[in-house]
């Protein structure tokens, strides 16, 4: 099998790090033209750097804006006014209580990981349904199918993402752009060994070692048994932004490591 993405222009948001970082080596890898985003200019030349470091002839530039705000993604709209492959991997969580949670922390959270996408694909599918070819990847999480006690306003977003996915999938019917939702499981990304920064000093294991053992008792239905890694879930972006994916839309793809003890999505 063999996935080629050249001509294709693929927008990722929240791309400077972690798995939308390994999604733009993927994609670049696959002979996209990548455009990568994040909120500082220097993350952003430093997540090119990386890309061109692995990949010296990738094709790839970066934006930076916060994509969060009406005013962030107009940035990105006037750089970059069109788009072939859109993926909405722009997210933020942490772990609160939910008598913690203040309106606010509930708007922030929906704000950039909900609307951010949906701003995105409200700009850019109509092109791709000119041209009649086009692929949305959002990124939700296992989480908004089974929702975490200590992250219940982030798991509640990554729900919001598989509602938009499919809805947005039936409205497209025929138009030859296909929408997904990717449910990616606990990754091992510099955000989860951030999050988990404590539990490391204390047990002095390796930050690799800790998300292993996190997911052992955060996640004890895991089937492998460990975090994934950011090309295990890449991978299956990229062949989901492919041409070779057509037939597949409105979709909820787990790439969890078998967290969701379902056999249904």
């Amino acid at each position: 099998m063999h996935i080629d993405l050249s001509n294709k222009t693929a927008i990722v948001s929240g791309s400077t790090a972690g798995i939308g970082l390994g999604i733009s080596k993927g994609l670049a890898q696959a002979g996209a033209t990548v455009v990568v985003v994040g909120r500082q200019q220097q993350t952003v030349d430093e997540a090119i750097a990386s890309i061109l470091g692995a990949l010296p002839e990738a094709k790839v530039r970066g934006v930076a804006a916060d994509l969060g705000t009406v005013q962030g993604a107009e940035i990105l709209f006037n750089a970059e006014p069109h788009a072939d492959i859109l993926i909405n991997n722009l997210g933020i969580f942490n772990e609160v209580d939910f008598f913690d949670a203040p309106d606010s922390e509930w708007q922030r959270f929906y704000e950039v990981n909900v609307i951010s996408g949906v701003r995105l694909a409200r700009h850019y599918v109509p092109g791709m349904v000119e041209r009649k070819w086009g692929r949305v990847v959002f990124i939700s999480s296992e989480s908004g199918m089974a929702i975490p006690a200590n992250m219940i306003n982030y798991g509640v977003t990554k729900s919001a993402n598989l509602a938009v996915s499919h809805g947005l999938a039936k409205r497209l019917a025929g138009t030859g752009v296909t929408v997904n939702a990717i449910l990616p499981g606990p990754t091992f990304t510099d955000g989860l060994a951030a999050m988990l920064k404590d539990a490391t000093a204390a047990s002095g294991r390796s930050a690799r070692e800790e998300a292993d053992a996190f997911v052992k008792v955060a996640r004890p239905s895991s089937i492998i048994q460990r975090a994934a890694e950011v090309d295990e879930v890449a991978n299956l972006v990229v062949y989901i932004a492919s041409p070779l994916s057509s037939a597949t839309t409105g979709a909820a793809l787990r790439v969890d490591g078998g967290v969701v003890d379902s056999m249904a999505i």
